[in-house]
């Protein structure tokens, strides 16, 4: 078994992205929106300020009280979508219960719309001729690719269908000519399909969820899940120990997925400001 460095994977994008930046002088902004005190998005926005510095990207952030109304967050939006400094358009969510997701994500423009959740995004995802890829399904990409596995004719399954990773993640692994299988909670002999995967993505959250039979002998193991333990310990959904020498490759959490999302985040800010540059 091999362990998939992805603070390593994700160090050498953003270097990539820092070199072009700054052999090209390019001025590029991210901006930022947090709305409320949500103690985990607190961590990630800090995150993405820290890989902004790295890459030399400049970070706009934009800290809202948690009753900001959506007009308010909409008309910052708006002022933002119009803002020539500003690159890319990041809301932080999840957003207080008074304000619809859908739409703030869809008044982005999906110029800007560096996170792809716009419904634009997501259709050119779904066709093959896309601008950005979600920041997560790209990052698995970009791990699977550094060990070297060829993806094309694999069997591959994605466990979770959410609209952020596990829809497009199955997307990104089609256009790349796997035979792809979307598992979830509704399917039938979980454990024989995820058994049958040369590349196993976990993406249901739930701490320790794929055990060792599970996993087909030196299948390539992703694992998406950021959950607690029991011991409130950082983990993801596979259970390390025992699927670790099963396969040939797996991530780690933290540092495997994790990283890969702000560095790929970083990517796409780069590609928008190329395109709004065209």
């Amino acid at each position: 078994m091999t362990l998939i460095d992805g603070k390593a994977v994700s160090a050498a994008v953003k270097e990539r992205i820092r070199k072009e930046i700054e052999e090209k002088n390019l001025e590029i902004g991210l901006a930022v929106v947090i709305v409320g005190n949500d103690q985990a998005s607190r961590v990630y926005v800090n995150n993405k300020k820290k890989a902004c510095e790295i890459c030399g990207i400049k970070s706009y952030e934009y800290a809202l009280p948690e009753e900001t109304t959506e007009y308010q967050l909409l008309k910052l939006i708006d002022d933002l979508n119009n803002d020539s400094r500003v690159n890319g358009i990041l809301v932080q969510l999840p957003l207080p219960g008074h304000i619809n997701e859908k739409e703030v994500i869809g008044y982005i423009s999906p110029e800007k719309d560096v996170d792809a959740f716009n419904a634009v995004n997501v259709g050119k995802i779904m066709i093959g001729n896309y601008s950005f890829l979600p920041c997560t399904p790209a990052g698995v990409m970009e791990l699977i690719h550094s060990t070297g596995t060829e993806i094309s004719g694999k069997e591959c399954v994605v466990i979770g269908r959410s609209n952020i990773v596990g829809k497009p993640m199955a997307m990104l692994l089609l256009h790349e000519n796997a035979t792809v299988t979307i598992c979830h909670s509704k399917t039938a002999n979980l454990k024989e399909v995820c058994a049958r995967a040369d590349i196993l993505v976990s993406a249901v959250g739930r701490a320790g969820f794929v055990t060792a039979d599970m996993v087909k002998a030196g299948a390539v193991v992703i694992d998406v899940g950021m959950n607690r333990n029991a011991e409130g310990k950082l983990c993801g959904d596979v259970d390390f120990e025992n699927v670790k020498d099963k396969c040939s490759f797996i991530t780690p959490v933290p540092g495997g997925v994790g990283p890969m999302t702000i560095a790929m985040l970083m990517e796409n800010t780069l590609r928008a400001k190329k395109l709004q540059s065209l």
